[in-house]
Order: structure tokens, then C-alpha cells, then sequence
């Protein structure tokens, strides 16, 4: 697989060193690998419908506004059972809460490709975004099994993988769709869930809980760590904000490429992802520039980025027809590096806020942001219909905007946030 290729050109030998053992079981190199690709393929299923939209609307018969609810629901999805099942982690055998999941997504995915109408799809894709949290386990799972001194590069390898997931699903299912047909792509994901599901059942050790604070205390939880952190809500907010614009962009531009003036077809509009998967892959430089000078300037020059980003690709109509589709891949590179920087960047901020309670702090980023992805994606569908490209491309700006504002706003405790070490 694309991910599996990348993945095995990540050099881990030096991440976690010969061997590290939690309760006799070693995180070698070919576990953070294997753990890398589980998270990536899980979260991958929540976009893979993104650049299939121009055909499912031709084949079901619906329209841009329609079908905006198509990853609007897949994000909601996502947004709850990370609320809902994070925090599970610290009080479950990790093991079993990844499979568990794996097979419920396995059967999200064979439902959505068996989907007989658009009402049964959207049921499917809700359901794809609540199984898809499994990622949001496995890269705990990588965090507990690591040794202190190298956590947070098995952290950063796995967390590769999952960027990588989520920007080469646009490029395969975008392919797969044009050469197979949309039922075809979401039961290969299956399968590929499945398979990995079964390489996880033989090399994932069991991870034993650390809490034993019933269900309602950790969801009770949340609200008071919410309240008590004004850093997180404000680094929640921020990438929320960046999450309505970066959502809205890649909902609706396999539509926009399908039709004038550049009528391509959903391989061309998948492979987009490729430019956006190298801006995932120096995102990792804002973890440097984080521990540097401090992550309120990384997350500010990621909103930043993401902001000139956003603002080039409203500006790709205008060009001369041979340079739109270079100017367009470089404003993905832009903005998808803008987005996964700051993401890098306030992970660092809400890590650094509370060590005791990082999994319910991450869930919280988290619901946060992929909330803001449901509002974009649903709202973009409606932009797109009633006004066209330059009115998502408006809303991208906006939320940027918002979320540099949010940052400026919190210039003052940069150099305090500087000196917190990322776990």
C-alpha cells in the first residue's frame, strides 16, 4: 500500500533504540511501524469519500448540498467517539478497545459500499466516523508501550503514519473510484481494515488500564479539565477554527474539478493528496520550531501558513489556464502544512497543560476540531451550491482568520509555553 511504502522509509532504529519492554514485551521498530499503519488506515476510512463526491452524486442522483452531508456525518461521527470513547483508554485494555473498533469499521465500510441509496450511505458514514477512533487508541497504545526517554519520537513516527492515512486516502480512493467504481473503494477499505485489524491481534500487547474511575467520572471529567485550562480551550478553538476552512476546502474540490473548466476526474481531484501528504510530512519541523521558540509561535505561523494557503486557492480561477493546476498543488502544500503544523503545535500546548490527564486533553483537542471538519464540510456543501468555489474559499479565510486571531490574542504566554517539554 502508498502508506505502507512511506511508512517503511521512516528510519526507526534510532527512534526507540535495540528494544524497550512494557510488562516483557518489546516496541521494536516493526511494531511502531505496524502500529503506524493501523492508525493510518483507520482514520483514513473518514476520507476517503472526499474526492468520490462528484461521482456519487452522478450515480445517486443528488445534489452538491446533499452530499455535503456525506463527510459532514463522518466527521460528527469522529467528533463523538472520540468524546465518547477516548476516554475509555485509560480504563480498558487498549488491545481490546483497537479490535473491537476495527471490526465495527470493517462492517461501517461493507455497509457503505452496499449502500442501496444516499439515506443508507449517510447512516454508513456516521458510523464510519465513530469506528474510525480506533486511531485516536493506537497512538496512546504507541505512547504507553514506549520508554520515557523516547516517547515522544514513537509518538511522532505513529503520528506520521496517521497524517499519512489521512492525505494518501484521497489519492487511492480518488483512483480507485475512477478505475473500479465507488462500491469497490470503500470494500477494498475494508479489507485493508480487516487485514491490518489481524496484524494488530498478533502484535499489539495488551495494554492494561491506569484508572478505575467508572465511565460517568471520566466523561464528568472532561468539563472540569476544560474549565480549568484556558490554554486548551484556546488551542482547541484555534484548531477548530483552522479545521472549518481546511475541511471545507478538500469537501468540495473534487467537485469543483469536475466540472469547468477543468473537468477531471476523481483520480486527478484524489491525487491532489500527494501534494498535501508532503505537507504532512514537514509538518514534523513544527515540533522543533515548538520546543525552539516556544509552540504559541509554531501554531501562529501554522494558522498563518494555512491563511495564505486558503487564500491562493480562491485565486487559482484567475490564472492562466496551464499554471492553475501547479498553483493550486502548491496553495494544498501550503495550507495542509499550515494545518498539520499547528496541529503539531497545540498538541504540544495541550500535553504540556495537565501530564495526568494527556488522553482526555487529546479528546478534547480533538472533538474540537473534527467538529469544526463537520461544520465545514456541511457548510462548504452549501456555499458550493448556492454560490460556487469563491464562497468556500471565503469561508476558509474567515476561519483562518479566526484562528490567528485566537492566537495573537495569547502572544503573552509564549515564552512560558516554551519552556514545557512535549511528552
Amino acid at each position: 500500500s502508498f502508506l505502507g511504502f512511506f511508512m517503511s522509509s521512516i528510519p526507526l532504529s534510532n527512534v526507540l533504540g535495540a528494544a524497550s519492554s512494557h510488562q516483557g514485551v518489546a516496541l521494536s521498530p516493526a511494531l511502531v511501524r505496524l502500529l503506524a499503519v493501523g492508525a493510518g488506515l483507520t482514520v483514513a476510512a473518514l476520507y476517503y469519500a472526499q474526492p468520490m463526491l462528484g461521482v456519487l452524486g452522478a450515480q445517486l442522483g443528488v445534489g452538491p448540498q446533499t452530499l455535503g452531508f456525506v463527510p459532514m456525518l463522518t466527521q460528527l461521527g469522529y467528533a463523538l467517539g472520540i468524546l465518547l470513547t477516548a476516554p475509555l483508554g485509560d480504563r480498558c485494555d487498549r488491545r481490546t478497545l483497537v479490535l473491537v473498533k476495527c471490526g465495527w469499521l470493517v462492517a461501517a465500510l461493507a455497509g457503505a459500499a452496499l449502500a442501496p441509496s444516499i439515506g443508507w450511505l449517510l447512516l454508513a458514514s456516521f458510523a464510519i466516523g465513530l469506528a474510525a477512533t480506533a486511531a485516536q487508541d493506537i497512538v496512546p497504545a504507541a505512547a504507553t508501550l514506549a520508554p520515557e526517554a523516547r516517547r515522544g519520537q514513537a509518538v511522532g513516527a505513529v503520528m506520521t503514519g496517521l497524517l499519512l492515512g489521512i492525505l494518501l486516502s484521497r489519492v487511492v480512493s480518488g483512483f480507485a473510484a475512477e478505475h473500479l467504481g465507488w462500491r469497490s473503494t470503500f470494500g477494498l477499505a475494508a479489507v485493508s481494515v480487516a487485514l491490518v485489524a489481524l496484524a494488530l491481534a498478533r502484535g499489539l500487547p495488551h495494554v492494561p488500564p491506569t484508572t478505575t474511575l467508572g465511565y460517568g467520572a471520566l466523561l464528568a471529567s472532561l468539563g472540569s479539565l476544560w474549565r480549568r485550562h484556558p490554554s486548551v480551550r484556546q488551542a482547541a478553538l484555534a484548531q477548530g477554527a483552522l479545521a472549518v476552512g481546511f475541511s471545507a476546502i478538500w469537501s468540495t474540490l473534487a467537485m469543483w474539478l469536475h466540472g469547468a473548466p477543468f473537468h477531471m476526474g476523481s483520480a486527478a481531484a484524489g491525487a491532489f493528496g500527494i501534494a498535501g501528504a508532503a505537507g504532512a510530512l514537514a509538518a514534523p519541523w513544527f515540533g522543533r520550531l515548538a520546543d525552539r521558540h516556544g509552540p504559541h509561535r509554531s501554531a501562529l505561523a501554522g494558522a498563518c501558513l494555512a491563511l495564505a494557503g486558503y487564500a491562493v486557492t480562491g485565486l487559482v480561477g484567475g490564472l492562466p489556464q496551464g499554471v492553475q493546476v501547479a498553483a493550486l498543488a502548491l496553495a494544498v502544500i501550503v495550507f495542509d502544512l499550515g494545518f498539520q503544523g499547528a496541529l503539531v503545535s497545540h498538541q504540544s500546548l495541550v500535553y504540556s497543560a495537565d501530564p495526568s490527564a494527556r488522553s482526555r486533553l487529546n479528546a478534547l483537542l480533538f472533538v474540537v476540531m473534527f467538529g469544526g471538519m463537520a461544520s465545514g464540510a456541511v457548510l462548504a456543501g452549501m456555499l458550493f451550491a448556492r454560490w460556487g468555489w469563491n464562497a468556500v474559499v471565503g469561508l476558509a479565510v474567515a476561519s483562518a482568520l479566526v484562528a490567528v486571531g485566537l492566537r495573537l490574542g495569547r502572544g503573552g504566554s509564549a515564552g512560558t509555553a516554551g519552556t514545557m517539554q512535549r511528552p
